[in-house]
């Protein structure tokens, strides 16, 4: 039965950025995590070739699709145990994390766990199926009827990114209770700290982390933020080939399929990774100059180890510091927006352009 969903949180945001929108200079909008820059021309023009459609897409993927996203795994992910049975295409990954506790026949009296900082379509997805939603860092929070897990990392909103043992701990806990887990990765190529610098950070599928099994273990992936494809809606979904199964065999009934043409355009990206490491130094230097302003102008910046965003506090209430940002012409998202435990915070997307990126440095500095 479905539950009972929030009010969608962007709604409230519409007063401030009016506000914004006022500024002399225009806005600056550092809210929503939407690509600005160019979808490659390779991408495009795969794309483009494939526009002759006229046949039903294969739900599964096609067979040169299923073996990009293998190859991909075992090129830029570590895992290299992946099957044809293993992998499978999605519509975007939001819609995957929104449906995901239904499609595994979840509903009342089962606990659904996300990260205390976190993407609200988690908690959605939960309501949907009519289970529990539960925030919780850690495994020893994690009630025994949690059947569901997700982790996030690189996390939104917070650039948290979790090692190989903290993946392989969580892992071991949701197997001890007989829980799916699943790792949604989809900012593992946009790390910026310490090892994560110049290599993507850890998959929950690695042999580290699962051992010889991907039994219970599912990793979603999305090309919207390495490849500049929001608009395509082109991700996927691997590990356990039982699960993997079961929600092919519903995607089939329900008619959930990647068109042809972004199956094909999905192939062409993931074949390329200059053009990954090419948009990663875009957003570093994008993230250098908002960070110095940001923290020159008395904000805090938190954690933000990896991702497309800066997770940040000035030491007051979100709201105000969203309204004194929208008087400058920069909208922002409030912290309250990812759970009840970071009133103070406010999350800042790396997705502008270098120019008003600089921009929003030049306002901060003159606060």
């Amino acid at each position: 039965m479905l539950g009972q969903l929030p009010e969608y949180p962007w709604d409230a945001m519409a007063p401030y950025a009016a506000r914004a929108r006022d500024h002399v200079g225009g806005i600056v909008d550092l809210s929503i995590g939407s690509p600005v820059d160019e979808t490659p021309a390779t991408i495009r023009q795969a794309l483009s070739d494939a526009t002759d459609a006229h046949a039903y897409p294969v739900t599964a993927g096609t067979p040169r699709l299923r073996q990009a996203i293998i190859e991909w795994f075992g090129r830029r992910r570590g895992v290299t145990a992946l099957t044809d049975a293993a992998v499978l295409p999605t519509v975007g990954s939001k819609e995957l994390v929104a449906w995901l506790p239904f499609m595994l026949g979840l509903g009342e009296g089962d606990v659904v766990v996300h990260p205390r900082a976190a993407y609200p379509t988690y908690a959605v997805g939960a309501a949907l199926a009519g289970a529990e939603p539960q925030a919780a860092d850690h495994p020893d929070e994690w009630p025994e009827n949690t059947k569901l897990v997700w982790l996030n990392s690189p996390g939104n909103p917070d650039g948290r990114v979790l090692g190989v043992e903290a993946l392989r701990q969580a892992v071991a806990a949701a197997r001890d209770r007989g829980a799916v887990i699943v790792g949604d990765e989809c900012y593992a190529e946009l790390g910026w700290s310490g090892e994560w610098s110049d290599h993507p950070t850890p998959c929950i599928l690695d042999p580290r982390v699962v051992g010889d099994s991907h039994a219970g273990v599912l990793s979603v992936y999305s090309l919207s933020k390495q490849s500049n494809l929001a608009g395509y809606r082109a991700a996927f979904v691997a590990g356990d080939t039982a699960l993997i199964g079961r929600l092919l065999t519903i995607r089939k009934h329900a008619g959930m399929i990647p068109p042809a043409p972004v199956q094909a355009a999905m192939v062409a990206a993931l074949g390329d990774d200059e053009h990954v490491r090419a948009q990663k130094e875009l957003y570093r230097a994008r993230r250098a100059v908002l960070k110095s302003a940001l923290e020159a102008s008395g904000f805090r910046v938190d954690l933000s180890d990896a991702g497309l965003y800066l997770w940040a506090t000035e030491g007051r209430d979100a709201w105000q510091s969203v309204g004194r940002l929208a008087d400058l012409g920069i909208l922002a998202g409030p912290g309250v927006f990812y759970g009840n435990f970071f009133p103070g915070h406010v999350r800042f997307s790396l997705t502008a352009t270098d120019e008003r990126i600089a921009e929003a440095a030049s306002r901060l500095s003159n606060v």
